[in-house]
């Protein structure tokens, strides 16, 4: 195979730069070749030609005298030797090579046949009295001129001083002194690298018609691929006993997961499935390739195979964007705490809370009474005070444990004249169950029939003990519409706060919980959110339950945007994809792509819980099933303003089903009666429940044309009680 001989190399062999041997090939060739081209046989042809017609010379001795002016001169002394004078050379065509330089005397012989090695056969000692005559003269001194290699447009010729002449023996004989000595009969041109690059270049057919001496010359990536695709190639049960010893020289580090299966655990540890299979039964496990291990099982196999075991930490979407990490003592600052007012319906929570606020609330509640949680911060003194209204009454329980687990403090609001009732103990569960501190305001004190005593005795059957009596529980006689014993309320609630020491990180991404969401008409999605720790900016990404979206506008409890909010701040956002579910954590992220990526992740998880909480059918519930196919069915289409009303009237309407009626909510959701779900009620037969909601001009249409019975309330009372009275009339007789 013909090495490849680049420019580069042959502008080094030549001594020339690159440029001009570059040169050369494009004005004759009319290509421009770079540094590391490879030249092709004609190419080649052409630079050597080019470049010995440019340096070639009419006789020798210009060429010699060329030569001489290029050569450093370095004097040694040397034995006289008689020399006669030089006849003058031949001349030589200009494109043939320098020929040697022979010798005056016929003794010598004839030319040599090949003169540009001559200076290669020319080291050892010379006899010079036999080849000089016997009546010729020695000369005392000369000099001796040592020549250094050159490349072939550089030959060196020797120059010839001028030589006294003396007279010595004939059989005299010429002592030299030890190193390299230069025979001055003959020019020393070097042309054995140009002759080894030939030798590799050359085409075959120009190699046979040569008689220079072929050279092996190694480079040294010739040697670092030499043998490469003769190695012999490692076959499987070899490559297996390497890795065997080499695990049991060098143990490997293999981290196991909580689960794996058993063909993931083999290539983990470079052992074959079925070795991995067989220790398994050896310690009593009967496993296939694909059945999973716990971590244990692994180890101990893993151990069998002298590998040391470490657990791997599974870093999931919310490790990687959610900040869940403990703040710094030095990073908490003082927080307003968060008080929710819970208590049974119509005791007056929302008229305490309007005599704090000095606001009139309840008149714009439908009937009185509160349907959705309220979030307001008031002002007490310097220091500020955040408030949640929860609603009493039974259908509500969701909305007042949410209310009980993000807040601080719980107000219990206890009618003096009426007492403990059903929902002022589930509300008392509701505190307990939180572990937040609990204070008793027993409302109503400006009737007539009020009696605290009486209030106070029912508050010790479920472990309230006021400290009045020694317990641990204050309690606050106040009246809402006369406006007395607020202030003593509001310091208790700011000891209690000091005494909880409440702190937060405003440094860091906001998380706290949605109390409330809603789907406005013209607005989109909004959701009333608490913050607890950290602060949540206008343009935040915020992530909430199966909820994602950026933060477009915020606004405070009377409506004014705000552009940021702190700790223990409640504050309405927009800008979410859906309404979330109230009670559900908001997290403020970075990354929106991972963001999706886990709401995504967390609906498809939702979604299979669903399908997998769905009765299947048996042979154990085959009967049931049956029975249920033969039952009658009250098909309902609910519609609420608010996420919560919606959760407490679904609620609230699947506990009326008894054992001949069963009632289906097939459809719930926020926001106005469209014409979709006037679309699902004539398919399904069913009816619509619109609480606080109305139908839009193009559903009450339909609604009308179809005969589709649309039902609207404000109350939830009425709403329970022709529900009832429907599933009354619809019994079996």
């Amino acid at each position: 195979m013909i090495m490849k001989y680049r420019v580069h190399e042959v502008a080094k062999d030549l001594n020339v730069p690159n440029k001009q041997v570059i040169d050369d090939l494009q004005k004759y060739t009319g290509e421009t070749k770079k540094h590391m081209t490879a030249l092709t046989e004609d190419e080649l042809d052409l630079v050597f030609e080019t470049f010995t017609q440019q340096h070639s010379s009419a006789n020798l001795d210009e060429y010699f005298a060329q030569a001489a002016k290029r050569q450093p001169v370095v004097e040694s002394e040397k034995p006289d030797v008689a020399i006669e004078p030089e006849k003058p050379a031949q001349k030589r065509k200009p494109a043939e090579k320098p020929a040697a330089k022979t010798a005056p005397q016929a003794a010598a012989g004839a030319t040599p046949k090949e003169p540009h090695r001559a200076a290669l056969q020319n080291r050892g000692p010379v006899n010079h009295s036999q080849r000089r005559p016997a009546a010729s003269a020695l000369p005392a001194s000369q000099h001796n001129k040592p020549v250094r290699q050159h490349s072939m447009q550089q030959p060196v010729a020797k120059k010839r001083p001028q030589q006294q002449m003396v007279r010595m023996g004939t059989s005299a004989t010429v002592s030299r002194p030890a190193g390299r000595i230069i025979d001055t009969h003959t020019p020393n041109v070097e042309l054995d690298r140009y002759n080894e690059k030939y030798d590799r270049l050359a085409s075959e057919k120009v190699r046979l018609n040569d008689n220079t001496v072929k050279k092996q010359k190694l480079t040294q990536r010739s040697t670092r691929y030499r043998g490469r695709y003769h190695s012999h190639r490692e076959t499987e049960s070899e490559r297996l006993r390497r890795i065997a010893l080499e695990r049991k020289n060098k143990p490997i580090t293999v981290q196991i997961p909580e689960h794996i299966t058993v063909g993931e655990l083999a290539m983990r540890l470079k052992a074959t499935a079925a070795e991995v299979i067989k220790k398994l039964m050896n310690l009593g496990v009967f496993a296939t390739i694909n059945d999973v291990v716990d971590f244990d099982t692994a180890s101990l196999v893993a151990i069998e195979f002298h590998a040391k075991v470490q657990k791997e930490v599974v870093v999931t979407i919310e490790d990687q964007i959610i900040d869940d990490s403990k703040d710094d003592d030095k990073d908490l600052v003082p927080r307003a705490p968060v008080v929710v007012v819970m208590g049974h319906v119509d005791h007056g929570k929302t008229s305490l809370l309007d005599a704090i606020r000095h606001t009139n609330v309840t008149a714009t509640e439908a009937g009185g009474i509160t349907q959705r949680i309220g979030a307001y911060r008031v002002k007490v003194g310097k220091r500020d005070v955040t408030f949640l209204d929860t609603p009493g009454h039974e259908a509500f329980t969701t909305m007042r444990a949410r209310g009980a687990q993000v807040t601080d403090i719980a107000i219990l609001v206890v009618a003096a004249d009426d007492g403990i009732m059903p929902q002022t103990v589930e509300a008392i569960h509701h505190a307990q169950a939180a572990k937040v501190s609990i204070i008793v305001a027993i409302n109503k004190m400006d009737k007539p029939g009020a009696n605290p005593q009486m209030v106070m005795e029912q508050l010790t059957k479920y472990g309230i003990v006021p400290e009045q009596w020694g317990g641990d529980t204050p309690c606050v006689q106040v009246s809402a519409v006369k406006k007395t014993g607020i202030k003593e309320l509001l310091d208790t609630v700011l000891l209690v706060a000091d005494l909880k020491e409440l702190k937060a990180n405003p440094d860091r991404a906001a998380k706290g919980t949605v109390i409330e969401a809603r789907l406005d008409k013209g607005r989109g999605p909004m959701a009333t959110v608490l913050v607890q720790n950290g602060t949540l900016h206008k343009g935040d990404i915020v992530v909430a339950g199966t909820t994602v979206g950026r933060v477009r506008a915020m606004m405070d409890e009377n409506g004014k945007p705000i552009k940021s909010a702190g700790p223990s701040v409640p504050v309405e956002i927009t800008g979410l994809d859906d309404v979330p579910l109230g009670g559900d954590v908001f997290d403020a992220v970075t990354d929106e792509r991972l963001a999706r990526e886990l709401v995504q992740q967390r609906r498809s998880e939702k979604k299979e819980e669903k399908f997998n909480s769905r009765t299947k059918v048996t042979l154990d519930n085959l009967f049931e099933q049956m029975q249920k196919g033969d039952m009658k069915s009250l098909q309902l289409i609910v519609k609420a303003d608010v996420q919560g009303s919606v959760e407490a009237v679904c609620q609230s309407l699947e506990k009326l089903s008894n054992d001949e009626v069963r009632v289906d909510i097939i459809h719930s959701g926020v926001g106005a009666i469209n014409e979709s779900d006037v679309m699902l009620a004539v398919a399904s037969n069913a009816i619509i429940i619109g609480f606080n909601v109305r139908p839009d001009s193009v559903a009450e249409e339909n609604a009308k044309r179809d005969g589709v019975d649309v039902r609207l309330y404000r109350v939830i009372y009425d709403c329970i009680n022709e529900v009832r009275s429907a599933l009354k009339g619809m019994l079996a007789p």
